[in-house]
């Protein structure tokens, strides 16, 4: 299987929620689409489908 690189930006996530979320009737909080970015960036890593890296800053 060919190894592909892939960056994950969690605001982006959370972005995306928030548009889903509103277009179905809800209005999300900041804290809570913080929440849901997070948990799907670890169910990402939990599920192999990305690997954490930290940067060397």
């Amino acid at each position: 299987m060919r190894e592909i690189e892939v960056f994950i930006d969690t605001e982006e996530i959370a972005e995306f929620f928030f548009h889903e979320l509103v277009k179905r009737g809800y209005v999300p909080s900041e804290e809570e689409l913080e929440e849901l970015a997070d948990i799907t960036f670890e169910y990402l890593i939990e599920k192999c489908i990305i690997d954490e890296e930290i940067g060397e800053d």
